[in-house]
């Protein structure tokens, strides 16, 4: 896109979440960009002419709060530079006629390479082993620990879309057993199906979380889940922390009625529960699925040609 050079005002547009400073950079040259990533800003920038605002930039974790979307009367665009829409109030937004655009496809090969990652790390105690090392430890004595291999293990993911189809490409060289749960079969898949999480979880050494999050999957991986799945199972999630109950995985891993967790998603980010911090069966990341310098250009590219096609 061309820059503006006239002498009309230039459009505000809205942000609730950063780009990188070349995505901002770009806007920044067609609008008047107005960022407000914390709620003390937004309350400021809602109460100076908020129908000045056509479009938002927002991701999937900060989404638009619901009173947030009401108060932009002249909302048209909402540009996200994820995937996830559970933070949106989608209904409202179809009744309005407001544009929901995401950054599908983009970011789907670094969630599923860090849900393989993170997995290995957990099995291979590979985040264990850097700690005994940094500590001097192994000076004193060989890694006193042995891990698990990845192959023979029986692999559930929950949900089978297209993160989910990617992160099961990855591990088939690796010579495990597929099974997956979606809220339907998946005609032509050759994985077994389960039709609910939990006998899923019962026919899985591993539980790899991948679902959208929502009022749909809230919980879904629940007690009678986590139970079904074991003290030897292990779980990933790298979708969102509402689909796993919380309070839950942390009692079970402290008390090792599972035996291990690895986390690029919590229910109250960045909060995380504190309890975890001293475990060694977890592996935490601080949601970084999809933080890549070139998935996150990508989105970027993504999030600016979407305003500027709906804006210019």
């Amino acid at each position: 896109m061309s820059i503006n050079h006239g002498t009309s005002p230039r459009q505000a547009l809205l942000m609730l979440a950063p780009l990188l400073d070349q995505h901002e950079s770009q806007l920044a040259q067609q609008f008047d960009l107005v960022r407000a990533f914390d709620p003390h800003a937004l309350e400021a920038v809602l109460a100076d002419r908020p129908e000045r605002f056509r479009a938002l930039v927002t991701n999937g974790v900060v989404g638009v709060p619901t009173p947030v979307m009401r108060t932009l009367v002249n909302l048209s665009l909402i540009a996200v530079n994820g995937v996830g829409v559970d933070g949106i109030d989608l209904d409202q937004a179809n009744a309005r006629g407001i544009l929901v655009e995401t950054t599908v496809d983009l970011l789907t090969d670094a969630v599923a390479d860090q849900a393989v990652a993170l997995l290995l790390c957990l099995l291979r105690q590979v985040c264990v082993a850097d700690r005994f090392v940094r500590a001097g430890s192994w000076r004193e004595g060989a890694f006193p620990l042995l891990g698990t291999t990845l192959r023979g293990q029986r692999v559930g993911i929950i949900g089978l879309g297209r993160i989910g189809q990617a992160i099961a490409s990855r591990l088939l060289p690796f010579g495990v057993k597929l099974a997956y749960h979606n809220r339907n079969e998946l005609q032509g898949c050759s994985y077994a199906y389960h039709p609910d999480a939990r006998s899923l979880a019962a026919d899985s050494d591993i539980l790899i979380v991948a679902a959208a999050g929502g009022n749909a999957t809230s919980r879904l991986v629940n007690a009678p889940v986590l139970e079904a799945l074991g003290a030897k199972g292990v779980i990933v999630n790298v979708a969102r922390g509402s689909v796993i109950d919380e309070a839950e995985l942390v009692a079970r891993l402290q008390d090792r009625r599972l035996a291990g967790a690895a986390l690029d998603v919590f229910a109250d980010e960045p909060q995380v529960p504190p309890s975890l911090f001293d475990l060694d069966n977890v592996v935490l990341q601080p949601h970084i699925g999809s933080a890549t310098l070139q998935t996150r250009r990508a989105m970027g590219d993504c999030v600016v040609n979407a305003v500027c096609r709906s804006m210019l």
